[in-house]
């Protein structure tokens, strides 16, 4: 895991300082209950959310991939659609981190570690997981204790941001410099403050977590499976040290009773599924009178996607892709691979440059798949990195036909468009991206992209503003200042290019200096440089060079 000492520090600078104040008051602060958001409106709560998660993947932590990305998020808003507040927005995201661990933060903003999904043998269990998580936001957990530290003045952001550190760090990743040692060594009080929950908590978040998974077309048994598989690891364990306890368990313990509850609950819903219905009482954005068969729920089952999404997230989770090979090897030693592990191992051929072996394998896996578009994609993507464009050009365009505003189809073609790097090709790919503009304003790998298919479609304004966008959802808001104000002084501006710069360097300022009230600022941008590239383009975390593709840290498609 790569290190970032700026953060790092400001974690420490910023949290450890207000530590032991929180002790000394916790004792003196009388319960006056949950202020339930008012001293934190809902945009302010998005705001932090989004502020966190761009921080985070400033850190490395976020594993962002459109096929991926877009798997978790059907799960998780079919679960969120069918919780007790379906009105309410999340934003889904993996880390790449092989801990088993998930959390929930302010604005709805949920996280599951590569390692939970690696844990789980189908779908279900993973839901299990993502509903729970639900459930702490739906039902303000989350939101009472930003709000607690908010009155013991702690920096709710950066205590949010150190502690979320602190937990990925504590299961063997961090650096193992003075710096992480030192917040991970004060953290102990933070973690338990604002992350971990209460039993009441736990068991409010279980009840309603599983009647969302019903609801969503979920068995709800998945829940009560994943805990016992949590439990196995306690007992593999136990005797070592805290570190070795998955983080997800740290912060939600897991208990034979809980489990038996779970158990019960799923027994209880399974049994009532074929003749219960749910009132529309319980989701306002439904017509008064209407009900909903909890039947046809459960019929929907899984996204059919999860085998494909395991084994693709273990090679983008594995430090390098031979070491993924190495792992596919050791499966095969034990027993013949299946069809999704015979993906998996394709994709990591695919990212190792061995293209024509990850070619030959993915044609037969797509065969014996022919409906899955996630087969399709990634077939796609593998014959234009085998040197056959006009075969992956005649399958993209099909597939677009159909599915115009598919992400995962666009951004993957239009990935494959701007490694050509020629005009007509980014003229291409920015005609493919245009059906998301309207919908990607928060989304890093679309802005990437398109400012990748302007820049070399000769359109270096939109190019910029593109770059700047993608600084910005990448934790670094203050280049993007320099980006927008570098921009603003070409004479070749029009009217209206002009005033969409001045009204994002308007939005985008009060991100930064709410950052530096948190105490993070962004050194380079202060003073003023912008990372090297071509054009006014400035790092964003990204590389696409062979050489970081071979150390597992390139974005891929």
């Amino acid at each position: 895991m790569p290190h970032k000492p700026s953060i790092l520090a400001a974690a420490l600078a910023g949290i450890l300082a207000f530590a032991s104040a929180a002790a000394a008051q916790e004792s003196k602060l009388p319960d006056i209950g949950s202020s339930a958001g008012n001293m934190l409106s809902p945009a302010r709560q998005a705001e932090y959310g989004a502020m966190t998660l761009a921080q985070l993947r400033h850190e490395g932590y976020v594993l962002d991939d459109p096929l991926l990305g877009g798997w978790l998020d059907e799960v998780g808003q079919r679960l969120g659609g069918a919780s007790d507040k379906p009105q309410q927005s999340f934003t889904f995201f993996l880390l790449r981190d092989r801990q088993i661990n998930a959390f929930a933060t302010l604005g709805g903003y949920i996280a599951m570690n590569a390692g939970l999904v690696l844990a789980a043998d189908r779908e279900d269990e993973v839901a299990g997981v993502l509903s729970h998580e639900v459930a702490h936001v739906t039902q303000q957990h989350v939101l009472r204790g930003a709000e607690r530290a908010q009155r013991d003045s702690i920096p709710i952001m950066l205590a949010m941001l150190g502690a979320i550190i602190a937990a990925q760090q504590a299961g063997g990743n961090s650096g193992g410099n003075a710096t992480s040692a030192a917040v991970l060594g004060g953290m102990g009080l933070l973690q338990q403050r604002q992350i971990d929950y209460t039993r009441d908590n736990e068991s409010e978040a279980d009840r309603i977590g599983i009647r969302a998974m019903a609801r969503g077309g979920y068995d709800p048994e998945g829940m009560a499976d994943f805990f016992e598989k949590l439990q196995s690891v306690v007992r593999i364990n136990q005797g070592d040290e805290r570190s070795r306890t998955p983080g997800y368990l740290q912060t939600h313990p897991i208990t034979l009773t809980r489990i038996s509850e779970a158990r019960e609950r799923a027994a209880s819903l399974e049994k009532a599924a074929p003749v219960a219905t749910m009132r529309v009482a319980s989701n306002p954005l439904l017509p008064a009178g209407m009900q909903i068969s909890t039947t046809g729920a459960h019929a929907r089952g899984d996204t059919g996607d999860f085998g494909w999404a395991r084994e693709r997230l273990r090679v983008l989770s594995a430090n390098t892709p031979a070491q993924a090979i190495r792992e596919y090897q050791q499966m095969q030693g034990k027993q013949p691979l299946d069809d999704t592990q015979r993906y998996g191992l394709a994709f990591a051929q695919q990212q190792a440059g061995h293209d024509a072996d990850a070619l030959r394998v993915m044609v037969a896996v797509q065969a014996a798949h022919p409906d899955s578009l996630w087969l399709q994609i990634s077939l796609g993507v593998a014959e234009a990195k085998a040197g056959h464009a006009t075969d992956a050009d005649r399958r993209f365009e099909t597939l677009l036909t159909r599915r115009p505003t598919n992400r995962a189809l666009v951004l993957s073609y239009a990935q494959v468009l701007a490694e050509r790097n020629t005009a007509s090709a980014g003229t291409r790919a920015v005609a493919v991206l245009r059906p998301l503009l309207d919908t990607g304003a928060d989304d890093l790998l679309f802005q990437q992209a398109y400012a990748r298919a302007n820049e070399i479609a000769g359109d270096d304004v939109r190019a910029g503003e593109a770059w700047a966008e993608a600084a910005v959802l990448n934790g670094r808001p203050e280049q993007a200042l320099v980006q927008l104000n570098n921009l603003k002084r070409r004479s070749t501006l029009d009217y209206y290019a002009r005033s969409r710069i001045d009204a994002r360097i308007a939005a985008i300022t009060p991100i930064v200096l709410e950052l530096r009230r948190q105490g993070i600022r962004d050194e380079d941008a202060t003073r003023g440089k912008l990372q090297s590239g071509s054009k006014l383009r400035f790092d964003t975390g990204v590389d696409s060079s062979k050489s970081a593709r071979e150390s597992g840290r390139a974005p891929v498609w």
